[in-house]
């Protein structure tokens, strides 16, 4: 994939104030690689054309960079519920080496891509667990063991709370990604938050750049540990909200 303009790629992590060796580039680079020739045989992502997966998923997944400040120089741990094919924690593992992260999905066949990502790229202290929030909620391995837990999934914000909170340490933060103004989700969701032992912080809203794509990141800060009954078997978050 020689073509690919790779000036594209340092242009808008310029955007985001993110200056990134050529190693780190290339990285990128080979990430894209594996993602389209994954993506031939199983379904990873729609979006497979190299601007689209610079803006609508790298610089995406970057964008915490709105929110959370010394991310070069702080070794957070952070958890990627339902990453997918690995947004946003792998770009944020490749642009912020000291950064600890742990990627969680549903699906064995998304793990054993981004297994291969890691290993490809010879990637440190990253993760890939095959597993369900609601199953590895309650493992004291992972339970309230996190600096910060991220999400682009697209659930509502009260359903996909009840799946992340429980992982946030005392004083840590829950940044859900989100693709819509977000004021009638904190309202519907606010009891859920106060009672999984959360409050809110802020929201940031932006386009993403050389787009007008929108975008939010709510942030909420873990002020007491999660009830013990949280996250509920599978299924229940969904069909019966907390409220």
């Amino acid at each position: 994939m020689d073509n690919l303009d790779i000036n594209f790629l340092k242009d808008n992590l310029k955007e985001l104030n993110i200056e990134l060796s050529e190693t780190q580039i290339n990285m990128f680079v080979k990430y894209y690689e594996l993602l389209v020739e994954w993506n031939s045989f199983m379904n990873l992502t729609a979006i497979t054309e190299w601007k689209e997966v610079v803006i609508k998923h790298f610089i995406d997944s970057l964008s915490l960079v709105n929110v959370i400040e010394n991310m070069t120089d702080v070794s957070y741990s952070v958890l990627d519920i339902g990453t997918g094919a690995g947004f946003p924690g792998i770009p944020l593992k490749i642009a912020f080496p000291n950064l600890k992260i742990t990627l969680v999905d549903s699906l064995n066949k998304r793990v054993k891509f981004l297994n291969e990502v890691i290993n490809v790229l010879g990637l440190e202290n990253i993760v890939a667990i095959h597993s369900r929030a609601e199953d590895i909620g309650h493992n004291s391995m992972y339970r309230e063991q996190y600096d910060i837990v991220v999400s682009r999934a697209v659930s509502n914000l009260t359903v996909l709370a009840e799946y992340c909170v429980p992982f946030v340490k005392l004083n840590g933060c829950f940044i859900p990604y989100k693709s819509e103004k977000s004021e009638e989700e904190l309202t519907n969701a606010s009891k859920a938050l106060s009672i999984l032992g959360c409050k809110y912080i802020n929201s940031v809203d932006f386009d993403l750049p050389s787009s007008d794509i929108f975008r939010c990141l709510l942030v909420f800060e873990k002020i007491k540990n999660t009830p013990n009954k949280f996250p509920r078997k599978a299924g229940l978050p969904t069909k019966d909200p907390i409220c």
